[in-house]
């Protein structure tokens, strides 16, 4: 299991926490891609872009090369590997919950349906007595 005191792990949620990164991160998920290529649906300038790259950069998350005057960079995603497994730690939790949602859904269904026929047996009961009374 990840620790949760992993400086890797801080890196990595720290560069997935603004959502300029995580759309940089899913567009390199196709391709590599320049940096003015990932500048232009986010509407950003190119420093900017870059400056959001170097952050994915420290996380392990993006690797770039330079070839020539273009920067291309292309995803890296082992580093998510360890989110992966440090949110898995919460899968059972959840799960945990979900069943005990069902079974407190299931006992209302039941109640709901227990009330139902009182309900109509009562009605039933009503009825007949109205009936015999004319």
């Amino acid at each position: 299991m990840v620790s949760d005191r992993s400086p890797k792990l801080d890196r990595v949620f720290h560069a997935l926490a603004h959502p300029a990164r995580r759309t940089i991160l899913r567009s390199l998920a196709d391709r590599e891609q320049s940096l003015t290529q990932l500048a232009a649906p986010l509407k950003m300038s190119f420093p900017a872009v870059s400056k959001h790259v170097r952050v994915l950069e420290r996380a392990q998350l993006v690797r770039r090369r330079v070839v020539g005057r273009e920067h291309l960079c292309r995803l890296h995603a082992a580093p998510l590997k360890d989110v992966s497994d440090w949110t898995e730690g919460y899968r059972a939790h959840w799960e945990r919950n979900f069943l005990r949602l069902d079974a407190l859904l299931d006992q209302m269904q039941a109640a709901e349906a227990d009330a139902r026929r009182q309900k109509t047996k009562g009605n039933a009961g009503w009825r007949r007595e109205a009936e015999g009374s004319r």
